[in-house]
């Protein structure tokens, strides 16, 4: 079965954004290629059960099994030794990419506390979109009731393009909430 995302993107924003942007190819329209979700540990890298239903939400959330990674090496000043967990991180490609992206559109963000949009203005110069979330649990498939500890992620939306206008353009279309000019 196709996400719904992605046979919106080939049938209505591909023909769009090829107007819009003036290309002349359909292999030079802006693409999405992989969603990156990172987890830190923090205060808990040494508790494995901690570890474990950390591990447990983000594949809830994720559709797929998290990698832990580890330090490279001991640094004192930060209290690490060599090879203890750090984190989790989740790299989305295709279908589940699309999937994730549209759980989190039209029903993890609009789920935060206050919400007036994401910072259009978080591109990096590889024209990737970076943003955090401060609570794991706004997404729906992480039971609220096992949950120790609110935690934070980090998500990255890689796109195929470098320029940061284009990438923005390709991101309005898939109706991600951009904070507007002027909205206080």
């Amino acid at each position: 079965m196709e996400p719904r995302l992605k046979s919106i993107y080939k049938s209505e924003i591909l023909p769009q954004l090829k107007d819009s942007l003036g290309v002349k190819n359909v292999m030079q329209v802006p693409r999405l290629e992989k969603i990156v979700i990172n987890m830190g540990l923090g205060l808990d890298a040494n508790d494995n059960k901690v570890l474990k239903t950390i591990e447990t939400d983000l594949a809830n959330i994720a559709g797929q099994k998290p990698v832990v990674t580890k330090s490279k090496k001991a640094i004192s000043n930060f209290k690490t030794r060599a090879k203890i967990p750090l984190g989790l991180k989740v790299t989305l490609r295709k279908n589940n990419m699309y999937f994730f992206l549209d759980r989190l559109i039209n029903i993890a963000l609009p789920r935060i506390k206050d919400f007036r949009g994401l910072n259009p203005k978080s591109f990096d110069d590889n024209a990737n979109y970076s943003f955090g979330v401060k609570e794991h649990v706004i997404f729906p498939e992480v039971n609220f009731d096992k949950v120790d500890k609110v935690r934070g992620m980090d998500i990255t939306v890689v796109t195929s393009t470098t320029d940061k206008n284009q990438s923005k353009a390709l991101l309005d279309k898939f109706n991600f909430p951009f904070v507007k000019k002027g909205a206080n």
